[in-house]
């Protein structure tokens, strides 16, 4: 017999981890699920009905919410990542607190869109142009996080310290350049002292960042690792994006990002690496010896051209994998899972390197423990009520069986099949329809509009 005020869901088929089940039966409360119940054949009376296939809610496990003010402007002409990097700076040179929350909370409403529950936000622009802060120091945090509120979406902000334009053998590293004067707090110790006050709230968690070890000088890299580790906090890091990192770090440092983030105690199963990219067979076995996370952004490695990074060698060595969109050149967490695996195939000229389930795991489950919230990401008694609902009759994914949701969703679907997105026990997205944020692509268009000139 199930409380009064608890809500229940009747799902046509639920993806339990290791299998589809038909006929599945939601017993929430207090944003939890607590009860979970096979073998239902029709739906209970009064239960609200999800038709298709409920999966976990999707985590985004590496954002960065005003990259998509570039989607489609940087696809003019050619270039490298370092010729991307000076449009996004020309972008990040706009933004104001009202600005970044009007187009995060666009951005986060597409995610609710595309079957997201839960974003990691890899945050660094903090201060106003010329590095001046705000009255209020944390202005751009906190507007990233009512921002997630009012999309109806978790956030965790990651807030990341970002101190120099690149190494050197200078002991504080080269100084940030006119863009960068707004990211950086001036020393690791300052950082520290403006993410201590900001608070977490039901919706919201806060985890640290390195940008890099480009941007952060050596010696101040245990700073945060501590201020991580006393909080037992989420710490996320840039690794190894690029072959340009690599080789400065080997002069000035004589080793790898990697080698030089596990010297100062960064590495470890809070900590994860975000894109991983270009590593050394030492460098992948110390990552997954830690039990470091590996955070893939495979449409934006490819948009920017970056490789194709070794996901499979760092999870065979112990490293968990999530995904992430990062430059949201698309939001889709369903293309990341299939491109991990789509492009592992390209690489190895082999198929079949993760399962179906595995792939869905890293969308799901693990992206949420490396964002810091263990208790989301399955369909299971006392998890967080946070689910995703794929049309299983669209002309991507009409015809398969239903048994074999997992790979519709995965090697089929896209973000244009989420019919329902719920979180908390709480419908944000009903039948394709944003509940919060009534026009979404209006939204993103005068956001993205305030930003251009």
């Amino acid at each position: 017999m199930t409380h009064p005020h608890t809500r229940t869901y009747w799902l046509e088929h639920a993806w339990l981890d290791t299998h589809v089940e038909p006929g599945v039966a939601l017993d929430v409360a207090d944003g939890r699920i607590a009860a979970v119940r096979t073998g239902v054949p029709a739906p209970p009376p009064g239960a609200e009905i999800l038709r298709g296939l409920t999966l976990p809610g999707l985590a985004n496990a590496h954002s960065h919410a005003f990259h998509r003010a570039l989607r489609s402007t940087v696809q003019v002409g050619s270039g490298t990542f370092w010729t991307w990097r000076e449009v996004m700076y020309s972008v990040a040179d706009k933004l104001t607190p009202e600005t970044y929350h009007a187009l995060a909370r666009a951005v986060y409403a597409e995610m609710a869109l595309a079957g997201v529950t839960s974003v990691g936000e890899f945050h660094y622009v903090h201060h106003a142009r010329g590095g001046t802060p705000y009255a209020d120091p944390n202005a751009m945090g906190e507007a990233l996080i009512a921002a997630a509120a009012d999309a109806g979406i978790r956030i965790t902000l990651l807030d990341t310290l970002y101190l120099s334009s690149g190494l050197s053998n200078r002991p504080g590293g080269e100084p940030p350049n006119t863009h960068q004067l707004r990211f950086s707090d001036g020393s690791a110790e300052a950082w520290a002292e403006r993410c201590s006050v900001l608070k977490e709230r039901d919706h919201a968690r806060i985890g640290a960042a390195i940008h890099s070890v480009r941007a952060v000088p050596a010696g101040q890299l245990a700073t945060v690792a501590r201020w991580a580790e006393e909080r037992r906090a989420p710490l996320h890091v840039h690794l190894s994006e690029q072959t340009a990192e690599n080789e400065a770090c080997l002069e000035v440092h004589g080793c790898t990002p990697t080698q030089l983030l596990a010297l100062h105690g960064v590495l470890g199963p809070r900590t994860t690496g975000v894109h991983n990219t270009h590593l050394t067979a030492e460098d992948i076995s110390l990552i997954g010896g830690s039990g470091t996370g590996t955070c893939m952004c495979p449409t934006t490695e490819r948009d920017l051209a970056d490789g194709i990074g070794p996901a499979a060698a760092l999870q065979n060595e112990g490293s968990p994998l999530s995904l992430g969109s990062d430059s949201h050149a698309v939001i889709d967490l369903l293309e990341e899972a299939r491109a991990m695996e789509l492009d592992e195939r390209l690489r190895t000229r082999s198929r079949g390197h993760w399962t179906a389930a595995a792939l869905l795991r890293a969308a799901s489950a693990d992206g949420h423990a490396a964002l810091g919230w263990d208790e989301a990401g399955r369909i299971e008694q006392g998890a967080l009520a946070d689910l995703t609902t794929i049309a299983l009759d669209s002309v991507r994914t009409a015809g398969p069986l239903p048994r074999l949701g997992a790979e519709t969703a995965v090697f089929a679907a896209s973000a244009a099949d989420v019919r329902h997105t719920i979180v908390g026990g709480r419908h944000v997205v009903r039948d394709g329809a944003h509940a919060l944020v009534p026009d979404v692509p209006q939204a993103l268009a005068q956001a993205v509009e305030a930003l251009r000139g």
